[in-house]
């Protein structure tokens, strides 16, 4: 057990430092701005670049690892919607925020730090390969839904030309493209530019928990909606486990990569969820509560999880 707080302790205390920084100094928050910029458009891509580059090209087309991943993950999606909208009665806009809740990790600022100091670099791929494709359906599920809801009253191709550009220029997708072309190639960056890269690798896990601490407390918890009974322990235990049990049924995969598929999936609620409410107008406030709540609870149930992977209370395949 000393090895799991070890092990997490840096970690989540990153994330609190920079909640108690958030509380303590009252800086508005467009102060976060730069480091923000600094954590999505140079620190992560540069992460996510060096370790996919560095990768056999053919452990980077596993489209059996990508399906099965992404059809727990809108599983979970599916099974929140549903409740919100035939037991709660909830507008499909509502839903939509709770769906992103229960199924959208912060697979982006907490996946690749935590999945790498765990499992290493061979975590690398599995967590690149999971954040472009479930990041590109969540950005088109969010406005897709939004426009039948009513949410986005732009023409439909505009909206769907929208959801392309964010795609396609997202940082972090970008990266790991140029990643996958540098692996391709076996293009070996000159030693200058592989250390700058490194540096600036380095830096990706430390600046963006601190940043995610900032920006938690820069949202305090107001109310804590109803919807927390049930989005928490799918979040936090029914994503992980339904993960867990699709990859293990699906393929024979290497047991770390279902392992980094299901320490992702059991990541808190990303704050992506409230900029996309806060996009739409919608459950904006409970969707702040719900990565707050996810984000304190997850320091118990990750620590769990990691145990019992390290341990060996997880069988690497389920279905040997």
């Amino acid at each position: 057990m000393g090895d799991i707080i070890a092990l997490v302790l840096p970690f989540f205390g990153l994330i609190l430092i920079g909640y108690i920084s958030g509380r303590i100094t009252h800086q508005p928050a467009g102060a976060l701005g730069w480091l923000n910029f600094f954590v999505i458009y140079v620190t992560l891509p540069s992460l996510f670049f060096k370790l996919v580059s560095r990768t056999p090209i053919e452990e980077l087309t596993r489209i059996d690892f990508i399906a099965a991943a992404l059809a727990a993950t809108y599983a979970i999606f599916l099974v929140v919607f549903l409740i919100g909208r035939l037991i709660r009665k909830n507008s499909i806009a509502d839903c939509t925020i709770q769906a992103l809740a229960g199924a959208y990790g912060n697979i982006g600022y907490m996946g690749p730090g935590l999945a790498l100091l765990a499992f290493g670099e061979a975590a690398a791929v599995p967590v690149a390969l999971i954040f472009c494709f479930e990041n590109a359906a969540h950005f088109i599920a969010a406005p897709a839904l939004m426009a039948f809801a009513g949410g986005d009253e732009r023409p439909r191709g505009r909206v769907a030309l929208d959801v392309l550009k964010k795609i396609a220029y997202h940082p972090f997708i970008i990266a790991t493209a140029v990643g996958f072309l540098a692996a391709g190639l076996h293009f070996e960056p000159p030693v200058a530019l592989q250390r700058l890269i490194d540096y600036l690798a380095q830096a990706a896990a430390p600046c963006a928990l601190f940043a995610m601490g900032v920006t938690l407390a820069l949202r305090p918890l107001k109310r804590i909606p109803a919807e927390i009974g049930y989005i928490v322990p799918i979040k936090l235990v029914a994503h992980p486990v339904l993960v867990y049990v699709v990859l293990g049924f699906v393929g024979n995969f290497d047991p770390l990569w279902i392992y980094t598929a299901v320490l992702l999936a059991s990541l808190p609620t990303a704050t992506n969820v409230f900029v996309i409410g806060q996009q739409y107008g919608v459950w904006q406030e409970r969707a702040s509560a719900t990565i707050l709540i996810t984000t304190v609870l997850s320091v118990l149930s990750v620590s769990g999880l990691l145990y019992a992977i390290t341990n060996g209370i997880l069988p690497p395949d389920l279905f040997p």
